[in-house]
């Protein structure tokens, strides 16, 4: 017997443990019936040719590798692949996941739509980071395949140092041995701007400023700087994920905001994210990162002037198609 939509609950796919409180808090206080999937320890039967979901949420991180739970990145991929066979209901399904775990992809992405992008080359072996840099302008960075809140990306100011660590074997490619050696732009009034949206619309934009060496820009709580021992780094408290620098509400041009609704149609994202920059050394604008896993800022109301859980799941009880006290 198949199972009406009224009788299916909504299921959150993810790993994290702490980055999804506000919205589960947000399902339990309508009263909306759901159910957490522990991806890092996750079992599925392949026979099953019918969802017992409504809606399947994925909100798999790319960063489980920096949490001990590298294996869960590459299960979701068959996952995401197996209920896309089935026809299953998935919110940032198999298409945008695969654009989460992939610079590469991202890049080329980018540049099938015709939106300017930091210069980059893709590699599989350390020994061809000085070959691949050849033509490209210092400094540039080390960016592995599959990273997440900045994870192993290392900049070199000289082709010399880039030739030395990789004489040395002191590169990591990241967990698919795969990366991109990209052109490091410097950021106009040092600082990036990260646009998101939901459901094919604009949803907001923050500005981010930046500290000199840092590539960990998640404007979410739980996302502190991790040491190389796995511990959080100390920081100074400023209110907004204790980043230390300022985070603030932005509205880009038109132009920007159609822009990144293009890419993220392109990519399937229906939730998530989109970082660029102004390089200032021709004052463009340079998009560089696509997010399907978006962490909304933390302290929303009084960075943004809202809170975007609740506006998370009115598009979430719409995509599952239930009724539900989507309206308290």
């Amino acid at each position: 017997m198949e199972i009406s939509n009224d009788q299916k609950r909504i299921a959150v796919y993810y790993e994290h443990p702490q980055w999804f409180k506000p919205l589960f808090a947000e399902f339990e206080r309508r009263g909306i019936s759901y159910e957490r999937l522990l991806a890092s320890a996750f079992q599925y039967d392949p026979t099953l040719r019918q969802s017992p979901y409504s809606l399947i949420v994925n909100r798999m991180s790319p960063s489980a590798h920096t949490r001990g739970n590298a294996k869960a990145i590459f299960s979701t991929l068959h996952y995401l692949s197996y209920l896309e066979s089935i026809g299953a209901n998935v919110l940032n399904g198999y298409d945008a996941y695969l654009h989460e775990i992939s610079k590469a992809r991202q890049v080329g992405l980018l540049e099938k739509l015709g939106i300017r992008h930091p210069r980059a080359r893709v590699i599989n072996s350390a020994s061809l980071t000085p070959a691949a840099a050849d033509g490209l302008a210092f400094p540039v960075i080390l960016k592995p395949n599959i990273g997440g809140s900045g994870a192993n990306i290392v900049r070199f100011d000289s082709m010399e140092e880039l030739s030395e660590a990789a004489n040395n074997g002191n590169m990591n490619l990241g967990i698919d041995q795969t990366a991109l050696i990209q052109e490091y732009l410097p950021a106009e009034n040092g600082s990036i701007i990260r646009v998101e949206v939901l459901g094919g619309e604009f949803l907001y934009a923050i500005r981010l400023f930046l500290t000199e060496g840092e590539f960990n820009l998640c404007p979410a709580d739980y996302c502190l700087p991790v040491a190389a021992d796995g511990r959080q780094k100390d920081g100074k408290v400023d209110g907004v994920s204790d980043r230390g620098n300022l985070v603030e509400a932005y509205t880009p041009a038109d132009n920007i905001i159609d822009d990144v609704l293009r890419i993220t149609s392109a990519a399937n994202i229906e939730v998530g994210g989109v970082e660029y920059l102004i390089n200032e050394r021709d004052g463009e604008v340079y998009y560089y990162d696509i997010n399907a896993l978006s962490n909304f800022v933390a302290d929303a109301p009084n960075v943004i002037g809202f809170d975007p859980f609740p506006r998370l799941v009115d598009f979430i009880v719409k995509r599952a198609g239930i009724r539900s006290a989507a309206n308290a």
